[in-house]
């Protein structure tokens, strides 16, 4: 059973195919960086535009490669969150190759296939599992409990990591996107006096909040001018201090659930700190396993869509072509899949 993912949520159009034998087959994306660059972040008109005119040249590559007439069996498509001009270009596009072709056609939620994607490599995953969800728009702590049914334990109440992670690099005068490149000059970093805050410690609750530790980071650049050893010294202060309020938050879910799997996903689950912290913090206290995809498919990518679609494709009843979207479909809410 061969599922073509189709993936707009954002700024990448990205078009793959999976089998649920072969697993992944194709893999295509469309990458926008040089369109938002001069802007300094994604402009959505722009981003709509792009995905209109570069889905069609994807599609059109998968052609030449597989009959999706013949060899295809489902279509699932991204229709939320994100961005809406975005998510309707991908939802128009798959309901009418769906309606062309008479294939049926699936809308999936974007931040499960983020959650479910280290899965497209690793088969032992099981449920129940911690899911920590960290990218540039959302921080997410999340008890998975089996496949559609999640739980949403800790939010951000402001900035999403990633994004803090993209400001402050922005400041330092690093090239967009720069969430990435903040992390390589962190390795050039040193010890130093700089001790960045842990926004919300000790609270009880799992949310998160790094708008604070954004403007705190922000006053000690704009107070001098710095040399590079000193933004990779602040680089360095402001990755620990991100990191570790993850892992603190997250550690305490583990410990509430009495569970000893975790999954990262999302851009921010490539950053090779959090990795490292987290495969201490799963053997020290909880003798236990962490997961994450490959780098490749920490950001946005249509395998993990197409991945989901087959996952759900002997589960649901498809009977219609209609065009859905959903902008702000929350993963504790995945009502449009019933």
């Amino acid at each position: 059973m061969k599922v073509l993912g189709i993936e707009t949520s954002c700024d990448d159009t990205c078009l793959a195919v999976y089998d649920n034998v072969q697993g992944l087959l194709i893999n295509e994306l469309y990458n926008q960086k040089k369109i938002h660059a001069n802007y300094g972040g994604i402009v959505p008109e722009l981003a709509s535009r792009a995905h209109a005119k570069k889905i069609i040249f994807l599609i059109d590559k998968i052609f030449k490669k597989i009959n999706i007439k013949k060899d295809i069996d489902l279509i699932a498509y991204t229709a939320g969150p994100g961005l809406v001009g975005s998510l309707l270009v991908g939802a128009t596009f798959a309901c009418s190759l769906g309606f062309s072709l008479n294939i049926p056609v699936l809308p999936v939620n974007h931040m499960e296939a983020h959650l479910l994607s280290p899965m497209l490599e690793c088969k032992s995953i099981k449920f129940p599992f911690i899911g920590l969800l960290v990218s540039g728009k959302h921080t997410q702590i999340i008890a998975a409990y089996k496949l559609g049914k999640y739980e949403i334990l800790g939010n951000s109440l402001d900035d999403a990591a990633g994004e803090a992670f993209d400001k402050i690099a922005n400041l330092l005068g690093l090239k967009y996107p720069n969430g990435r490149e903040l992390s390589n000059l962190a390795l050039k970093g040193v010890k130093s006096d700089l001790y960045f805050p842990r926004p919300m410690k000790n609270h009880s609750n799992l949310n998160f909040s790094f708008s604070g530790l954004k403007t705190f980071a922000t006053n000690i650049i704009k107070s001098s001018i710095l040399n590079i050893q000193q933004k990779a010294n602040i680089a360095k202060a402001f990755e620990d201090a991100v990191i570790d309020i993850l892992l603190i938050k997250t550690q305490k879910a583990l410990y509430q659930k009495g569970w000893n799997n975790l999954v990262i996903a999302g851009g921010v689950s490539a950053n090779k700190l959090l990795r490292k912290k987290s495969e201490i913090m799963m053997k020290k206290f909880f003798n236990g396993n962490v997961f994450y995809a490959a780098s490749k498919f920490c950001t946005d990518n249509a395998a993990m869509i197409a991945y989901l679609g087959s996952l759900y494709y002997n589960k649901l009843n498809f009977s219609s072509l209609e065009i859905l979207i959903k902008p702000k479909w929350s993963l504790d809410d995945l009502s449009l899949l019933s």
